[in-house]
């Protein structure tokens, strides 16, 4: 019999480390509006549009030719679980955003299925957001947004879109999916922005 118990993580984190109202999850949940979509990866393809149509686009192949990165971080959902130290890999914001000449402020980023959510242009770049298709050393299941989704960590898991396929930048803020259901237009976990007027 080894020292270590099988599934053993080390100390978990305080709850100090967690937002108000959040707790932590036993396994990382299966959250979605609609049925999983399961997007082939010869078909997959991300897109970004600036406000004057101007596109730009890579195929699955020219994604995860890109420089990855390793990130680890918390992720913290709306609906108060919270996961600390999940591993994810994937394709920086900055290195598809590099050669993209825009004067936009936002960014509506569109997911395969048809859902939306809206986000400040700032929140995506400056090592803040990756296009990320693998977790925990694997390849990112469909359930949990694969082939790809955004990891955007800050504010609520919302943000982080599911089963990406693009991203277009516009002047003025266009609320997504689940804003115009009434979930707050930013979504800060730590001053707990659920709600529209939380």
């Amino acid at each position: 019999m080894g020292i270590v118990s099988p599934g053993f993580r080390g100390r978990r984190r305080p709850a100090a480390d967690l937002p108000p109202g959040q707790h932590l999850a036993e396994d990382f949940p299966v959250l979605s509006a609609g049925p999983t979509p399961r997007v082939d990866r010869d078909r997959w393809r991300f897109t970004v549009t600036t406000e004057t149509g101007e596109e730009h686009g890579w195929s699955w192949r020219e994604v995860t030719g890109l420089p990855a990165e390793s990130v680890t971080t918390d992720i913290h959902c709306v609906t108060r679980w919270s996961e600390l130290g999940t591993t994810w890999r994937g394709v920086s914001l900055d290195t598809l955003l590099a050669d993209v000449d825009t004067a936009a402020d936002h960014a509506l980023v569109h997911s395969y299925g048809g859902c939306t959510t809206n986000l400040p242009l700032e929140d995506l770049l400056d090592g803040r957001a990756w296009l990320a298709h693998r977790y925990e050393g694997e390849d990112l299941p469909p359930e949990h947004g694969g082939p790809a989704r955004l990891l955007v960590p800050h504010p609520y898991f919302w943000k982080s879109a599911k089963w990406v396929r693009g991203i277009r930048l516009a002047v003025e803020d266009e609320p997504g999916f689940w804003e115009t259901l009434g979930y707050h237009d930013y979504g800060d976990p730590w001053r707990e922005q659920r709600y529209q007027g939380d």
